[in-house]
C-alpha cells in the first residue's frame, strides 16, 4: 500500500512538473582543471580538456559523471548546477541524489547524511581539504562528528565528491565515506564573473515566507596569475513542526484504580501535542585569494565567516500520568487495545494533571575559518602544504522555561490527543498554574575548534609505479560544553504571565482533539518577560545540571602516509598505501563519586582521562578499464572512526521528570572496520552510465549504547520541595535526593557488519530534452547482538527525471528510504525507529536570456509525516508534520 501510494504521488507530480528550471552558467574549464588537479595529486598525466560552458542540468550531470569515471577510487560527484539548482536549501538536500546517500529530516530539511548504511557521525566532511568546526544550535543537544550541512550555503560550492573507498592520502576517520567540498576559485572562473539571486521561501504549514539573497563576484588579472572571488549569502526559512509525542510506556498494572484492560497491557506515559516554531537565518561569506605566478607555484588563501540564528519557541502540552502518585491514582479507565497497547484512557478530576511546557530559546552560532594552501611543482616532484584554523562557538544558548499545570479530569487518545472533561475550565488561563514550581532559565555553551597542518610530497618515476606520495598531517580538535540552570522563577498562573488567545495547531493530523490543538497560547515574548522578571539568583546555578553537563575534550592526531600509484601498459591502474595514525585524547569532566552535586565543586571532582591509540591503516584501489566504455573497480581498506565527542567524556544529561538519561564513557576506543568495494561501470552513451557496486564493512570494536539503572541525584529535591515530597518512595527515590534512572551510555560492545549494493542509471534521451538519473541502494547491517545499525535503511530509491530544451527545463526529485533506527526523542529515551519516508520535490522555471532566469522550487510535495516508533508501530514515539516548502528565485549572471 505504501509503495502504491508513493508511485501514485510520483506519477501525479511528474505529470504536473514538466515546466522550466532556470540554470546559471559555470565554466566547465573549472571542472577540467579540477580533474587535472586531482590527477596530478596521484601523479597521472592528463590532457587538458577543451573548455566548454557547463550550462544546465544535462551538462552538470555530464561533468559529475566525468569526475566519477576518471577517479582512482570509488567516487560519486555532483557539480555546481547540481548543488546550487536542486530544489534544496542546503547541500544535504542536493546530496540525496547520490547513490548510497540518505538524509534524516527531523525538522523537514536535511541536516546530516548517511553513506552506504552508516551513521552520519561515522562520515567526515572537509571543505577545500580542511575540517570546519561546528557547535550545536538546539538547546540540550550534544555535539556530533557528522557534519551539519545546514551550515553551508549551496551557492559557495563549485563541486563535491564522496569517496566511498579511501586512499592513504585522505584524512582518516570515516567508515561510510569521506565528503570533499570545493569552493569556487577565481582563476577557474571568467574574469569579472558576477552572479546573484534574490528569492523568497514559503512554508505552507506556517503560512509564512522569508527572503533570501546571494552574490558571487570574481576578478582576475589578464595574465591569470592573480584572482579574488567573494561569495556571500543571506538565507531565511520559517520552520513549523507540529507533532504527537509519547514519552514511553508502562504496564497497566501501574494504575491500580484503572479498569478496562489486563495488567500486562502497555499504557502511554503521556500523549503530547508538540509545536516547534523557528525562523532560521544564515549569513555567510567565503573569500578566496588565489596566486599563480607560474605553472609551478600556486597559493590559495581562503577565509570563511558564517553566522546562524536558530531562535525558536517550542510548546509541549502532555498528560504525564506517572508524574506523581496522585496522577497515577487518577487513571480510572483504559481501553482501545491495539497491538498490546491501550490507545485510550481517562484520568479523574481528583489528581488528573496536564502539563504545559513553554520553551523560548535563543541560539546564535558563529563559525570562522582561515586556510592557507601552497603547492609547488618541481622537475619530477611536487610539494605542498596546508595550514589553518576553524572555530565555531555558541556561547549563550539560552532557554526561558515555564511549566504551568492544569489540574482536572480529561480523556486521552493516542491519535487524537487530550479532551478535557470541562473544556471551559481548561481554556481559562487562571486554571493553568504552578505546581509549587514554575520554571527556570538555562544557558548552554558549546565550542569547537580545529587547528591543523599538513605537508605532502610526491616523486614521479618512469615505469609502472609512476608516483610515490608521502605526507604528514597534524590535527588538534578541542571541544567544550557547559550548562548553567537557574531556578527562582516566580510562581503564578497563565493569567499572570499573559496569553495571546488560543493556539491553532495540529491541523496536519486529521481528527485531532479541538481541546488539544486550540489550547491557551502563551507566546514567546510573554514567557521571556515572565522569567526575566523573576527574582533569579544568578550566583547559585543548579549544581546537578552543571556537574553533569560540563566537560571538555582535546584530541591530537598525528598521521603519516605513503601511497604508491601505478599504471600498467594495459588497462590496470590504481594505488596502494599505508596510513599510520597516532591519536591522544584528554577527556575531562566532573565525577562526584556518588556524592550529591555541589557548587563550587571540589577540585578533585574535575578529572581528566588520558588515552592513546595508534593504528596502521592499509588501503588499495584497483581499476581495470575492461573496454573503452567499461570500468571495473575493486578496493579494500582498514579504517577507523571515533564516537561523537560527548560520548567520550564523563557527562550525564538527565531528565528529572522521566528519570531517564544519557551520558558518555571516557574509556571508549574507536570503531575499527575492514571495508571492501567492488563496482562495474558501463558508460554506454554520451553522458550515460549503468553501474553496480557492492560494499562490505566488517566493523570491530563496535560502539553500542546500553541502558542501565544508575543512582543519580534528582534536582527536583532542590527546586520544588512539594513535588519532591510526593516522589520520595516512588521510582526508587529516597530522601537524600537520589533516584533510579535509566541511563544509556556507549560501550565498545562487540562487532557488526554492513553489506549491500548500489545500482546507478543515468541517461539523456537523445535530443528530445528528456533524461533521467536514478539509483537504488540496498544495505543490511547488524551487530553481533542482532541489533539494527543506526540510520540504516534497507532500501533507498532515487528517481530524478528531467526535461531541458531551450529556455525551458524542469526536474523532479523522488527520494524514498525505508524505515531506520534514529536517535531517541527525549533525553535518555531508547532509540526510536523512523518509518518509511518519501520526499518529492520539483524545480520549475524559465530562462529569459543568457543572463536572467527564474526558478520555482518545491519540497515535500506529498506532505510526508516523520513517524517514529519503538519496535512496533503501535508503540508510537512521535509523529511530526512540517508541511510543504516553496522557493521562488530570480537569478542573474554576467
Amino acid at each position: 500500500m505504501i509503495i502504491r501510494r508513493n508511485l501514485l504521488a510520483l506519477s501525479i507530480v511528474t505529470a504536473l512538473s514538466f515546466q522550466g528550471l532556470a540554470q546559471a552558467e559555470v565554466a566547465a574549464g573549472a571542472n577540467a582543471d579540477a580533474n587535472a588537479e586531482a590527477a596530478a595529486a596521484d601523479g597521472r598525466d592528463t590532457q587538458q580538456l577543451e573548455e566548454v560552458v557547463v550550462k544546465g542540468i544535462r551538462q552538470s550531470l555530464k561533468a559529475s559523471l566525468d569526475t566519477k569515471r576518471e577517479a582512482e577510487a570509488v567516487v560519486e560527484s555532483i557539480t555546481a548546477e547540481d548543488i546550487g539548482k536542486f530544489p534544496n536549501t542546503n547541500v544535504a538536500e542536493a546530496m540525496a541524489q547520490i547513490p548510497g546517500v540518505t538524509i534524516d529530516r527531523r525538522f523537514g530539511q536535511g541536516e546530516r547524511v548517511s553513506i552506504d548504511g552508516t551513521d552520519p557521525s561515522l562520515n567526515l566532511s572537509f571543505i577545500d581539504g580542511h575540517p570546519v568546526a561546528q557547535s550545536i544550535w538546539l538547546y540540550g543537544e550534544q555535539p556530533n562528528r557528522g557534519f551539519d550541512f545546514t551550515l553551508i550555503a549551496p551557492e559557495i560550492l563549485g563541486r563535491l565528491e564522496v569517496y566511498k573507498s579511501p586512499e592513504a592520502r585522505l584524512p582518516e576517520g570515516s567508515i561510510g565515506g569521506t565528503i570533499l567540498m570545493h569552493t569556487r576559485k577565481p582563476l577557474d572562473l571568467d574574469k569579472n564573473t558576477l552572479s546573484g539571486s534574490v528569492g523568497y521561501s514559503y512554508s505552507d504549514q506556517a503560512s509564512k515566507g522569508k527572503p533570501n539573497a546571494s552574490i558571487l563576484y570574481s576578478v582576475k588579472n589578464d595574465a591569470e596569475t592573480f584572482g579574488l572571488a567573494v561569495a556571500a549569502q543571506h538565507y531565511e526559512e520559517q520552520v513549523d513542526r507540529q507533532g504527537i509525542e509519547i514519552f514511553g510506556y508502562v504496564p497497566a498494572s501501574t494504575f491500580t484504580n484503572a479498569t478496562g484492560v489486563s495488567g500486562d497491557t502497555m499504557v502511554p506515559n503521556s500523549v503530547n501535542a508538540a509545536w516547534f516554531q523557528q525562523t532560521r537565518k544564515r549569513n555567510s561569506a567565503v573569500v578566496n585569494l588565489q596566486l599563480k605566478p607560474s605553472e609551478d607555484f600556486e597559493a590559495n588563501l581562503s577565509g570563511m565567516y558564517i553566522r546562524e540564528n536558530f531562535d525558536n519557541y517550542n510548546q509541549s502540552m502532555y498528560s504525564y500520568t506517572t508524574w506523581l502518585p496522585s496522577t497515577v491514582a487518577a487513571v480510572d479507565q483504559l481501553g482501545g487495545v491495539r497491538g498490546g497497547v491501550a490507545q485510550t484512557g481517562h484520568s479523574s478530576a481528583d489528581g488528573g494533571a496536564v502539563i504545559y511546557d513553554n520553551q523560548a530559546r535563543q541560539s546564535e552560532v558563529t563559525t570562522k575559518g582561515l586556510d592557507l594552501n601552497l603547492q609547488y611543482r618541481g622537475d619530477g616532484w611536487d610539494v605542498g602544504g596546508q595550514i589553518g584554523r576553524s572555530k565555531s562557538e555558541n556561547p549563550n544558548i539560552t532557554q526561558w522555561f515555564i511549566e504551568p499545570v492544569y489540574f482536572g479530569g480529561f480523556s486521552w487518545d493516542t491519535s487524537r490527543g487530550v479532551t478535557f472533561d470541562d473544556p471551559a475550565a481548561a481554556r481559562n488561563p487562571a486554571n493553568w498554574k504552578d505546581a509549587g514550581w514554575m520554571g527556570n532559565r538555562g544557558i548552554f555553551s558549546s565550542e569547537g575548534e580545529d587547528t591543523y597542518g599538513q605537508v605532502d610530497f610526491s616523486k614521479h618515476f618512469e615505469g609502472v609505479f609512476h608516483t610515490l606520495q608521502v605526507g604528514y598531517r597534524h590535527n588538534k580538535h578541542e571541544e567544550a560544553y557547559g550548562l548553567y540552570v537557574y531556578g527562582g522563577v516566580r510562581l503564578g498562573s497563565l493569567a499572570d504571565v499573559g496569553t495571546i488567545g488560543y493556539a491553532d495547531t495540529m491541523g496536519a493530523f486529521d481528527g485531532f482533539s479541538y481541546d488539544h490543538g486550540h489550547h491557551v497560547y502563551v507566546g514567546r515574548d510573554n514567557v521571556i518577560d515572565w522569567v526575566r522578571g523573576s527574582p533569579i539568583n544568578y550566583s547559585a546555578p543548579d549544581p546537578g545540571s552543571t556537574i553533569n553537563n560540563t566537560w571538555a575534550l582535546e584530541q591530537n592526531t598525528d598521521a603519516f602516509y605513503a601511497q604508491l600509484n601505478f599504471q600498467t601498459e594495459g588497462q590496470l591502474h590504481g594505488n596502494f598505501g599505508l596510513r599510520y595514525v597516532d591519536t591522544e585524547t584528554d577527556a575531562s569532566g566532573y565525577n562526584p563519586g556518588g556524592a550529591a552535586p555541589v557548587l563550587p565543586a571540589p577540585a578533585s571532582w574535575w578529572q581528566t582521562k588520558n588515552s592513546q591509540y595508534d593504528k596502521v591503516l592499509p588501503s588499495f584501489n584497483l581499476i581495470y578499464d575492461a573496454a573503452d566504455d567499461v570500468v571495473l573497480r575493486f578496493s579494500g581498506a582498514k579504517v577507523i572512526a571515533w564516537a561523537p565527542y560527548n560520548q567520550m567524556v564523563n557527562n550525564t544529561f538527565l531528565n528529572d521528570s522521566t528519570l531517564t538519561g544519557a551520558g558518555g564513557n571516557a574509556d571508549l576506543g574507536p570503531y575499527e572496520s575492514t571495508n571492501f568495494n567492488l563496482s562495474a561501470e558501463w558508460y554506454f552513451a554520451e553522458s550515460s552510465v549503468l553501474a553496480a557496486s557492492v560494499f562490505y564493512k566488517d566493523v570491530s570494536n563496535y560502539i553500542d549504547r546500553i541502558a542501565r539503572i544508575e543512582r543519580q541525584y534528582n534536582s527536583i529535591r532542590d527546586n520544588n520541595p512539594d513535588q519532591w515530597g510526593a516522589l520520595v518512595g516512588f521510582h526508587g527515590c529516597t530522601a537524600d535526593g537520589f533516584c533510579d534512572y535509566s541511563v544509556s551510555r556507549p560501550y565498545n560492545a562487540g562487532s557488526a557488519t554492513v553489506k549491500g549494493f548500489n545500482l546507478n542509471y543515468q541517461q539523456p534521451f537523445g535530443e528530445t530534452g528528456f533524461g533521467v538519473a536514478a539509483n537504488y541502494t540496498y544495505a543490511l547491517g547488524r551487530t553481533d547482538q542482532g541489533n539494527p545499525m543506526p540510520y540504516q535503511s534497507k532500501n533507498a530509491l532515487t528517481i530524478s527525471p528531467y526535461y531541458e530544451k531551450g529556455p525551458f527545463s524542469a526536474r523532479l526529485n523522488y527520494n524514498f528510504r525505508s524505515k531506520y533506527l534514529a536517535g531517541g526523542y527525549v533525553a535518555g529515551a531508547a532509540p526510536a525507529s523512523v518509518d518509511n519516508y518519501t520526499e518529492v520535490g520539483a524545480s520549475l522555471g524559465w530562462n529569459f536570456n543568457d543572463n536572467f532566469g527564474v526558478t520555482l522550487d518545491a519540497s515535500n510535495l506529498t506532505d510526508e509525516k516523520y513517524f517514529q516508533y519503538l519496535g512496533s508501530k503501535d508503540y508510537v514515539a512521535g509523529k511530526y508534520s512540517t508541511g510543504r516548502r516553496y522557493m521562488l528565485t530570480f537569478r542573474a549572471g554576467f
